[in-house]
């Protein structure tokens, strides 16, 4: 099954960017490249600004062909006179490195025709196509699996390029030049310069392109005095003893404050609301975690779970926690399931035990944004 995605593959995003950007970039950013080709169907043309994005190198976008020799045949055709090797790229091989280019480049200035390929792994068979059955074995070193970017010096293209022009079909541009008669070396590929073909493999490279998850714990205590209110993610349980704190002393809120920042590595909550600041005096517990999950968004980072247990002896939370978990899925901007919020006792050990105060442990989950 091909990719059935009801848009040309090269459009499609890993983790924010196409593989049309992703695989331009890879060459932009080349020393050795000093300008870009990039070859679209005629009919997005008037969107390749947008569909490409800003380059370093000079840029000249021009429009392909019925099949892929011709669209090289036209890109080939449109780039400079004074380049020495021209790169052949496939926009569906978005992780090739400056490395793997080097090797092609190099290779193609002294030979004139180099492309990265990777050896086989599996034992080979030729299938007998009149039988259906083992023809017979083909030696693995024999066997080696052709990657882009390919690349050509200008001498040797001048010779293949008619080639591209006639009815027989090559399914790269170094087959042109084994039907000239020229040789083309074979350079060490990149097992991770996968071809982007089908559903299957775009899922892969999302997974493999996204960062792992980030984790981050918090921890908040305060202890408990008359005349203060019970506030928990901005609910109000009734008591008569509150946190004592600069702010609302909100324990749940606080230690998801901190969970979140060193989730990202952004510090804690006395570094970004220290209690030495008037601005912060009285601040509700909610605002401080809506202000933390901006600043993980700043770090490139949203919420994606969160876990807290609220340790306290009296009194009992359960009423108030189905309350607790919508305002923090709404202050996170994720889904009430993607919340829990336990309330337990420390069977009267401690201050806590005693009732004399309410504390909280926090777990927030963070994933990298980017598309999904």
């Amino acid at each position: 099954m091909r990719m059935g995605a009801g848009r040309p593959k090269q459009l499609l995003a890993i983790g924010g960017r196409s593989l049309l950007q992703r695989s331009v970039a890879v060459c932009d950013r080349h020393p050795a490249v000093g300008e870009l080709v990039v070859v679209l169907h005629a009919t997005l043309l008037g969107e390749a600004e947008t569909l490409i994005g800003r380059t370093r190198c000079a840029l000249r976008v021009v429009a392909g062909g019925a099949r892929r020799q011709d669209s090289v045949r036209a890109g080939v055709l449109a780039v400079t006179a004074s380049a020495d090797v021209v790169l052949i790229h496939d926009a569906a091989r978005p992780f090739a490195n400056e490395a793997l280019i080097d090797r092609v480049i190099a290779a193609a200035a002294s030979t004139g025709a180099a492309i990265p390929a990777v050896g086989a792994r599996d034992t080979v068979k030729r299938r007998d196509l009149a039988t259906g059955c083992v023809g017979e074995s083909v030696p693995r070193a024999e066997i080696w699996m052709a990657q882009t970017p390919q690349a050509f010096r200008r001498d040797v293209l001048a010779v293949i390029g008619p080639l591209s022009a006639g009815q027989r079909e090559a399914t790269d541009e170094s087959m042109l030049a084994e039907w000239a008669g020229i040789p083309v070396m074979i350079v060490e590929g990149d097992e991770r310069n996968v071809k982007i073909t089908t559903p299957d493999d775009l899922t892969a490279a999302r997974r493999r392109d996204t960062p792992a998850p980030r984790v981050g714990t918090g921890y908040d205590l305060h202890r408990l005095v008359e005349g203060r209110p019970l506030m928990l993610a901005g609910v109000h349980v009734p008591f008569e003893r509150g946190p004592l704190g600069h702010s609302d002393g909100d324990v749940l809120c606080h230690s998801l404050t901190d969970a979140l920042l060193g989730a990202a590595g952004a510090g804690d909550i006395g570094k970004h609301f220290p209690n030495t600041d008037p601005a912060w005096k009285g601040a509700p517990g909610l605002d401080l975690l809506q202000r933390a999950v901006a600043i993980v968004a700043a770090a490139g980072y949203t919420p994606s779970s969160a876990d807290i247990s609220i340790i306290l002896e009296q009194p009992k939370l359960l009423p108030f926690i189905q309350a607790m978990r919508e305002r923090v899925a709404a202050a996170l901007g994720v889904d009430v399931s993607a919340v829990s919020i336990k309330g337990k006792t420390n069977e009267g050990v401690d201050a806590v035990g005693r009732g004399e105060a309410i504390a909280a442990h926090a777990v927030a989950v963070l994933t990298a944004r980017g598309d999904a």
